[in-house]
């Protein structure tokens, strides 16, 4: 157990001072000048090649005036070290405090309140955005939380949602997930008002995972950042319409989403892997801007990296995990694989009897609708190793027997393999052995492995 480096403070600039402070060898900071046009993400691209995900600060990015940080969620073992944890025992973290919520408090001020500017001296093309596809319409801003609150009750609900500029004052966003911010703009609508928000552009590490959560209609995900980091979140109110942002923001811009209004967006590279044009197109109008006077650009690294990936799933992972094993308590251990973007999921189990894997396959495959596939392996199987997996599926699967399909279901709209309407079809492959199976894994003894080591340690210089 470390100790959680992410409860310094709910700013990001004393987390990452912390963070490097303690694990400078996991910080990559690049201080010569980069295009703010696909340079941060091939640093990226290429890093992750190299099997290395650090946190990546860029001090010189052209045009954007500010440092930029990317990366902090692209390690689980970085995002264990948020919580004091080890990446196997990050779940239960997650879970016992996301389940402890506690509500905001208002401050009178924060650093985000530092620089505002209304009405027509807001300019977009003052905000840092960078460009990080090349098939990518344009710059895009990939780490935008958007705060809508109840008129009535106060709560608010958080989500992400890609955004580009489309005018001096407004941008062009997805609401393609059609979750919480969607129903409460079709409710704004029905009262023929535009929804006011407030759109946060980096914060600490705990708010966005907390933006991530998968929390029923009504819950104010800004309890779940304060159960994350143990004590209320601190909030600031909007200059016009009052809404509760992080007083330690980047950047935050308040205004109205108009369910009448229309504008393009999109293509973008998104978790897929694919360049995405699939969009609700709706339009962002910006009434005012604040920021901080020394802001930096927290940016998510998108399309199919670690990141972007862990970022969204997190949270998810964690929920499954827990209402799984609180179920059936054969399931040993539950993986998303970043080979599967969001639409693949491991479990392994010590199975009592035959059928077991199905039931639990099926209720996985209920209670998660992004997931299209599932596979079931023994539980000596190590899920977060793809190879493993396969190996399982390739020695003890039998598709005759062990498939089973569902079509016809919800799915992501941002699978370019599902209809326009978002439907697909899903898979469960039960990867165990069974009551029947006859075989013995071939395994070499312990004792021999030791003197391998020894031997490699001693020529070689291989470390034991």
């Amino acid at each position: 157990m470390t100790k959680p480096v992410a409860l310094v403070s709910q700013d990001v600039h004393a987390f990452v001072d912390a963070y490097r402070g303690a694990y400078p060898r996991d910080v990559v900071t690049v201080r010569e000048p980069l295009s703010a046009d696909q340079d941060v993400t091939a640093l990226i691209a290429e890093l992750a090649a190299r099997g290395r995900h650090p946190l990546l600060v860029c001090e010189n990015v052209e045009g954007l005036g500010v440092p930029l940080v990317t990366n902090l969620f692209a390690s689980r073992e970085r995002i264990g070290r948020m919580f004091g944890v080890s990446p196997d025992a990050l779940f239960d973290a997650y879970q016992q405090r996301a389940n402890a919520p506690l509500a905001p408090r208002i401050a009178a001020c924060g650093p985000v309140l530092d620089c505002i500017a209304e009405g027509d001296a807001v300019d977009l093309s003052q905000l840092p955005m960078i460009r990080h596809f090349e098939t990518d319409r344009g710059p895009y801003v990939t780490n935008a939380v958007i705060v809508a609150e109840d008129p009535v009750t106060g709560i608010a609900n958080l989500s992400y949602h890609r955004s580009m500029r489309h005018a001096r004052n407004a941008l062009a966003t997805s609401l393609h997930s059609r979750g919480h911010l969607w129903r409460m703009l079709q409710i704004a609508k029905a009262r023929g008002d535009a929804l006011p928000v407030a759109m946060v552009i980096g914060a600490h590490p705990l708010f966005m995972l907390a933006a991530s959560a998968r929390v029923p209609f009504g819950v104010d995900e800004r309890s779940i950042a304060g159960g994350l980091f143990g004590a209320p979140l601190e909030l600031v109110r909007t200059p016009r319409h009052g809404i509760g942002v992080p007083a330690s923001a980047e950047f935050v811009l308040e205004g109205s989403i108009d369910s009448a209004a229309w504008a393009e967006e999109g293509p973008f590279g998104e978790f897929t892997g694919y360049s995405s044009d699939r969009s609700t197109n709706n339009v962002f109008h910006v009434e005012t801007m604040m920021r901080r006077r020394d802001a930096w650009l927290v940016d998510v690294a998108g399309g199919p990296y670690a990141e972007h990936l862990t970022l969204a799933r997190l949270p998810r992972e964690a929920e499954m995990n827990e209402k799984l094993k609180a179920r059936f308590p054969a399931v040993k251990a539950l993986h998303y694989p970043n080979s599967g973007t969001h639409f693949h999921c491991y479990v392994s189990l010590d199975q009592s009897r035959d059928g077991e894997a199905r039931q639990i396959m099926l209720a996985l495959l209920g209670w998660d609708p992004y997931l299209k596939n599932v596979v079931a392996v023994d539980g000596d199987i190590d899920i977060t190793s793809d190879e493993q997996v396969l190996w399982a599926i390739a020695t003890h699967f039998q598709p005759h027997r062990d498939l089973f399909v569902v079509d016809g279901l919800p799915g992501s709209p941002l699978d370019p393999s599902s209809t326009a309407q978002g439907t697909t079809s899903r898979m469960g492959i039960d990867a165990t052995r069974g009551a029947s199976f006859d075989g013995v894994r071939a395994i070499v003894g312990e004792a021999a492995r030791e003197r391998a080591r020894r031997i490699l340690h001693e020529a070689v210089g291989e470390p034991r």
